[in-house]
């Protein structure tokens, strides 16, 4: 233990100004917003500031909760030195009390040695990527994996804060519920959110399969299907292999729009996606959602406190007692079936969860 290694409880005061680096990601945006409403609800007066990247921050955008976004806009190869750059531009001699370093990667490494701040808070030596610890003056204890919403709240409890209740608060527009009431009320029936691909192809289910849970979406269940993600070349060729092979009515929405997929998830009647951000927006959103998990551990990277969401292609055999690790498991989308996703739906549309426990 040396004297920049944090204790287990790190009494700071109220702070006037806190900044949180989370760059990528949209599943990891997602799980940023409990921590930046529970630091609110404690610290009613302090203002906060988020450094993020383009894309996720149109998720995020207009969040009641955080006073301040300051967006990173990363060039990569001879132009990378221009981002860290512009940063320093716009932060110019700002000072915060707190900086919390949520990501484990180089770039938010440089960028919290950038920031000037009293104390910066990342993961402890084991848990930081790229060397990060070096880049902080303290960091939370060292602990086990957990899920990755829970790593976050440890960040909370190291500051002394209760993470409980989780909220997430996404908010829709009124504009955007305008243009939402126009799509789903010109379907004949509710929709069920359909993610077909993911930027890593581990994670993906099989086409061929999609095609039929998409039958059986629409004969069995009397739903419309639709087709969500983004415009990347990986997943357009997913989805069109999709309706090429699938009897369905199924309803090509991918669009390169956050705010929109935001608002379409949010009108799905069940969401059904492989371990990508588009779940977890969905369950922030509180929608029914079925995770197709087989290459992640749905114990680290499933949908929050949502267990029973879970198609579990991980797990090797039934009842296969696993930890909570970050091993990837190459082989396990291929052992989630047609009829297990299909069980799942049913859990999802006809056994309601339990209320959230009070904690």
């Amino acid at each position: 233990m040396t004297d920049r290694d944090a204790g287990p409880r790190l009494d700071i005061g109220v702070p006037r100004e806190v900044a949180i680096v989370m760059l990528s990601a949209l599943g990891d945006a997602v799980h940023v917003l409990p921590v930046v409403n529970a630091l609110k609800r404690a610290w009613p007066d302090t203002r906060i500031t988020w450094v993020i990247q383009p894309v996720p921050h149109q998720l995020v955008q207009g969040h009641e909760n955080v006073d301040e976004f300051i967006l990173f806009r990363r060039r990569r190869g001879a132009q990378a030195w221009r981002s860290y750059s512009e940063l320093s531009r716009t932060l110019g001699d700002r000072r915060f009390d707190l900086l919390i370093n949520l990501q484990v990667y180089l770039k938010a490494g440089l960028i919290t040695a950038l920031m000037k701040a009293d104390v910066k808070l990342g993961f402890d030596r084991r848990r930081a990527r790229d060397m990060n610890w070096l880049f902080t003056t303290h960091r939370i204890p060292a602990g086990p994996t957990r899920h990755v919403q829970d790593q976050y709240f440890e960040f909370l409890e190291h500051l002394g804060i209760d993470p409980e209740p989780v909220e997430w608060r996404l908010r829709i527009t009124d504009a955007e519920r305008a243009a939402q009431a126009e799509f789903f009320d010109a379907l004949d029936r509710p929709a069920a959110g359909i993610v077909v691909g993911t930027s890593k192809l581990e994670k993906n289910w099989a086409p061929e399969r999609y095609a039929r849970l998409l039958e059986a979406l629409e004969i069995d269940f009397g739903l419309r299907p639709v087709l969500l993600g983004g415009p990347s070349a990986a997943e357009q060729a997913a989805a069109e292999r999709v309706l090429r092979e699938t009897r369905a009515r199924a309803i090509d929405a991918l669009a390169d729009d956050v705010r929109r997929l935001l608002w379409l998830l949010d009108g799905c009647r069940i969401v059904i996606s492989p371990d990508t951000g588009p779940l977890h927006i969905a369950r922030a959103l509180d929608r029914p959602v079925v995770g197709l998990y087989g290459y992640t551990n749905p114990k680290r990277y499933g949908p929050y406190r949502r267990p029973w969401q879970v198609v579990d292609g991980y797990a090797r055999f039934a009842g296969e007692v696993y930890g909570t690790d970050q091993k990837y498991r190459a082989d396990g989308m291929d052992r989630i079936t047609v009829e297990m996703v299909l069980a799942g739906v049913e859990r999802s549309l006809n056994h309601p969860p339990d209320p959230e426990p009070d904690v």
